[in-house]
């Protein structure tokens, strides 16, 4: 009985080998029963493919040593340490370049930090400090890409510290509450100017002026409830096959009127400066200079030019607080701004609105239904009887099952196209880049970087993004009803310009480097390829293991990656001598982040 049992366990080990075996030769995602346990999803991870995936939506893409420290701690101890961990702010970056001898302060040098910031370089405005905030930084770009401002405006072009105080804003309040956060976003000066709140005044026929709308329309369209009424899953609400409208255009005149009477903060010109109806003090109050206060502190109220007079029709749903959804007149700029802020976050469509979007901005551009109503569940009530939840709602979003294993179920429809942007980022963060004198002059060459990868951090031409959340390309993708966000900026010069940009970096910005004419420039970002050089010319069958891990996650096909090493193994130190082994590493980056394994974020 003994030896059939041995018999017949090595069987059962000779099949599963040639299981194994087969699916590697056959397909490159591993099959869901290979990763089915008791354990839940959010215990692992179990491997360290797992990890690099968790980090790629977590942070601004994976290392080996975050990915080992992930595994060390697991997904809800690494996240509560994410949360703890200090905002990396931008303004104090700015400030230190004005003191430098050439003194020039541009929105380039904005672009800097956010790269500092996000790729978690050496900080030289604070003693080469390496930012740790990986999560609060990735989350605060996708707020970034919902509660849009741009340098596009023609004011906030020339307003670096305007728009740097906007970004740490994000991050700041990245792991608050919703409300909150839209009370910031609103009240900040550079959405004040960019979506023309600032200096708004009450209505008078006499003059023909009548409060601006921009805000009001892009608060309720862009930032919280949409367009038409949800179901909690986010799926649009029907009557008779119909979606329903969320408001119509007397709500759009009612938040107008609350917006009215906000302003420059105190700094000389503030609440007790003004008198009834003094309209030159009231627009001519504002900083003199691009790094004054009022450009990063919250706008302040004036009451002289609020709306008073008229009840304001907000939004009017089930349960709204305010009885049909009216704001009754009289109250005061700040009693009804948050009022109005009140009725926003309050109605049922925010918490689907808002998660559908985070989960396409960090996971997947097609959620299923079920996953967004999980994560809508959360930001409607944390367990604790509290609504608007940041760190809830993230934590659902990073630890449900269809984040941690969905593509694995849906693998011909589950993931987001990368953007160029964050290719660039994960980069830097896998190949250790780092510049002689801590700055990225990387980002400041001619065309900007917007033109050269389809975005950058706050330059949208519209507040609609650079993408829109609901786009869909022509075709297969379009006929089946899916969505893909970025496919919006993948354009015919961009699919060779991102590759050529990457070129670039690769074959002229490394360590040692004077290939190009500023490959050795103190401020050019160079990657750190002699790290890897030594184990491409010896191994380079181990090198795209490293890199499958630190770009793909461990998903590489097998086709892809006996395709690549046939290249590799096809550049011999006859050609290359000494050089064998950085040239590996530049082809084999070179190939793998311009792949469409690659370019898919699975």
């Amino acid at each position: 009985m003994a030896g059939a049992a041995r018999q017949w366990l090595g069987l059962l080990a000779g099949l599963f080998a040639a299981a194994a075996a087969f699916a590697q030769t056959t397909g490159h995602r591993p099959d869901a029963i290979w990763t089915d346990a008791f354990e839940a999803p959010d215990q692992g991870p179990r491997r360290d493919g797992d990890a690099a995936r968790f980090l790629a939506q977590a942070t601004f893409g994976p290392t080996t040593a975050e990915i080992a420290r992930l595994r060390s701690l697991g997904y809800r101890a690494w996240l509560e340490q994410q949360f703890a961990e200090p905002v990396s702010t931008s303004e104090p970056y700015l400030d230190w370049i004005a003191n430098q001898p050439d003194g020039d302060v541009t929105d380039d040098a904005r672009l800097e930090i956010w790269a500092i910031n996000a790729a978690a370089l050496p900080d030289p405005s604070r003693a080469q400090r390496v930012p740790t905030d990986l999560l609060r930084q990735r989350v605060a770009f996708a707020l970034s890409q919902i509660f849009v401002v741009s340098n596009a405006n023609g004011t906030l072009n020339y307003q670096p510290w305007a728009l740097a105080s906007y970004q740490d804003m994000l991050a700041t309040q990245a792991f608050g509450n919703f409300r909150d956060l839209l009370r910031a976003v609103t009240l900040h000066p550079a959405m004040g100017i960019y979506l023309n709140m600032l200096q708004n005044q009450k209505e008078d026929d006499g003059q023909n002026i009548h409060p601006d709308e921009n805000f009001a329309r892009e608060v309720l369209q862009l930032f919280s409830v949409g367009l038409v009424k949800l179901n909690a899953d986010g799926t649009p609400l029907l009557q008779n096959g119909q979606p329903v409208p969320t408001y119509g255009q007397a709500a759009v005149r009612g938040f107008a009127a609350v917006f009215t009477g906000w302003n420059w903060s105190n700094f000389g010109c503030g609440p007790a400066t003004y008198t009834c109806c003094d309209e030159e003090t009231y627009f001519w109050c504002g900083p003199g200079n691009r790094d004054e206060a009022p450009w990063q502190q919250p706008m302040q109220p004036v009451e002289a030019f609020h709306d008073t007079a008229h009840d304001k029709q907000l939004l009017n749903y089930a349960g709204a607080s305010l009885p049909g959804g009216v704001l009754a007149h009289g109250g005061s700029a700040t009693a009804e701004l948050d009022a109005a802020l009140g009725n926003i976050v309050d109605h049922p469509n925010v918490g689907p609105f808002i998660a559908r979007r985070l989960i396409q901005n960090l996971v997947t551009s097609n959620p299923t239904p079920a996953y967004v109503g999980r994560v809508a569940a959360k930001f409607a009530d944390n367990g604790q009887g509290v609504r608007g939840d940041m760190k809830a709602v993230l934590r659902a979003i990073l630890l449900d099952v269809e984040a941690r294993s969905g593509y694995l179920q849906r693998p011909d429809s589950y993931g987001r196209l990368r953007e160029p942007l964050l290719k660039l980022t994960h980069l830097w963060r896998a190949m250790d880049a780092r510049s002689g004198n801590g700055r990225v002059g990387n980002l400041s060459t001619w065309p900007p970087l917007e033109l050269r990868l389809g975005e950058a951090p706050l330059r949208s031409q519209t507040v609609f993004n650079f993408f829109k959340p609901d786009y869909a390309p022509p075709g297969e993708i379009r006929t089946r009803g899916l969505r893909a966000p970025e496919f919006q900026i993948l354009s015919d010069s961009l699919a060779v310009s991102t590759p050529n940009r990457l070129f670039y970096e690769l074959f002229c910005y490394y360590t040692g480097s004077d290939r190009c004419y500023d490959s050795d420039a103190a401020e050019t970002l160079q990657m750190n390829l002699a790290r890897d050089a030594p184990l491409a010319a010896s191994n380079p069958a181990a090198l795209l293991d490293r890199y499958d891990l630190l770009f793909l996650s461990g998903q590489m096909s097998p086709f892809m990656r006996a395709t690549v090493l046939a290249q590799l193994q096809g550049l011999t130190s006859a050609d290359y001598g000494a050089a064998l082994g950085r040239v590996r590493v530049q082809n084999a980056l070179y190939l793998i982040m311009n792949s469409p394994e690659y370019s898919v974020q699975k």
